[in-house]
């Protein structure tokens, strides 16, 4: 193997939802500078737009292609509600059209909730359940009818580590994303002849805009304070950053990969296994 091009994806054709910011950003940002053609699918125009942008002047003068690492990829922005099934079907079915072929699909896109059971109105479970739940189903539905037409592919999924452990305040979220745990097994096993691999990642806290953005809401003018009360609930003394989590999508999406299916890999600092 050229080690050259180890964790390569030249060639391949990936969706990323939710990346128009934060992790879903750094790994389109990563899988174009890897040779992919990026699909970026998120509510947010501007921000899916920006990402774009981003990759676009990352790379070569050729519009559309990332060339860093040798390798040539591209992007391009859908906006899409991943909740709303209907949408979805259409955004897959043109991205199948014009690049005939579909390898990759990283369910990222997902919304946070703070709040115990008798904090969490209808309204809000619905929400979450929505797009972290019905979105993974919605778009991992239109990814495997793609995937089984072309001869297999790779469904990688955005869980947390509040779908293995308890997290205080965290309901509807922890909800939505022990489901997305759930229909990554389901899916891995059901859809091993087709040649399709389904892992999860499970991140803890990663430095991403919604943390500013949490803190400057509820923290106002303790934001530097409340950030390393945060950051040292990790036992390693941090967050995560996007781009580590990126890294690691990277590999599970390659084919150095090939070997992995049903697998959870949390990604943590520890905080699974020494936070006791």
């Amino acid at each position: 193997m050229d080690k050259t091009h180890l964790f390569s994806l030249a060639g391949k054709t990936a969706v990323i939802t939710g990346a128009g910011k934060g992790i879903g950003r750094s790994i389109a940002e990563r899988f174009a500078g890897q040779g992919a053609m990026v699909h970026i699918l998120d509510m947010d125009r501007q921000a899916g737009e920006d990402a774009v942008q981003s990759i676009q002047k990352s790379g070569s003068a050729r519009t559309g292609t990332v060339s860093g690492t040798g390798l040539d990829g591209g992007a391009q922005f859908h906006p899409v509600n991943v909740a709303d099934q209907k949408d979805v079907f259409s955004v897959f079915a043109r991205i199948a059209k014009s690049d005939h072929k579909l390898d990759i699909l990283v369910n990222n896109a997902g919304i946070a909730q703070v709040g115990r059971l008798d904090q969490t109105t209808e309204e809000d479970f619905d929400r979450v359940m929505s797009v972290n739940a019905k979105g993974v189903y919605n778009c991992s539905l239109a990814a495997v009818r793609y995937m089984k037409e072309f001869g297999g592919g790779v469904i990688l999924n955005i869980a947390s580590v509040a779908a293995t452990l308890g997290i205080a305040e965290r309901f509807a979220y922890s909800a939505s994303k022990g489901a997305v745990l759930t229909m990554t097994y389901s899916i891995a096993k059901d859809y091993l002849e087709a040649g399709i691999r389904c892992n999860a990642i499970s991140p803890a806290r990663v430095h991403t805009p919604f943390v500013d953005g949490y803190l400057k809401e509820n923290y106002p003018g303790r934001e530097k304070e409340m950030f390393e009360e945060l950051s040292q609930t990790q036992p390693i003394g941090r967050m995560g950053q996007p781009g580590e989590i990126a890294s690691l999508a990277l590999f599970l999406c390659s084919d150095e990969a090939g070997f992995i299916t049903g697998s959870n890999y949390p990604i943590d600092g520890g905080y699974t296994t020494l936070n006791s």
